[in-house]
């Protein structure tokens, strides 16, 4: 699995601090806005570094622990490095039935990476979710923001090749 180095991260030149200091004034620094300042800093690095949680618990005056209880109990939240395109397999009873563990064999052998792991280049996350609600593409597998409905083996390697 992938490690990254929260130092080397840079946003249009602004320091990661810098941008988590950013991200806390536009709330005010109020912890009432805690997961939609979480959910920000996890959009701005695609996942929750632990140098930005330690800014964070600065920045709001908020304990570490209540950063990592927030972050454990919300399933949208990473502690560990995803890669710059995720990809969701659904495993939902619609999905499943119509061959979704197939669907997610493909992907596994494409990327050479198992469900909750990130390929060694930061390129691909792979997750399982329980329903992306369109049961009826089912078995459904979501790049980002993008449906795709069984997609064969070729299909998903064109589909790779053109994610960044």
């Amino acid at each position: 699995m992938a490690t990254a180095n929260f130092a080397s991260v840079k946003n249009g030149g602004m320091d990661t601090f810098g941008k988590i200091t950013e991200i806390c004034l536009k709330y005010g620094g109020e912890e009432s806005y805690l997961i939609q300042i979480l959910l920000e800093i996890q959009n701005e690095f695609n996942w929750l570094p632990k140098e930005a949680m330690l800014r964070l618990q600065d920045e709001l005056h908020v304990p570490l622990p209540r950063l990592y209880e927030i972050a454990t109990f919300y399933k949208v939240f990473s502690l560990i490095p995803r890669g710059r395109n995720l990809i969701k397999v659904c495993t939902g009873t619609a999905c499943h039935v119509r061959k979704a563990p197939v669907l997610i064999n493909r992907v596994i052998q494409l990327l050479r990476i198992k469900p909750g792991e990130t390929t060694d280049d930061l390129r691909f996350s792979l997750e399982t979710v329980g329903c992306l609600g369109c049961c009826a593409l089912g078995p459904v597998l979501l790049i980002n923001s993008e449906y795709h409905s069984n997609p064969t083996t070729s299909q998903l390697e064109k589909l790779f090749s053109e994610c960044l």
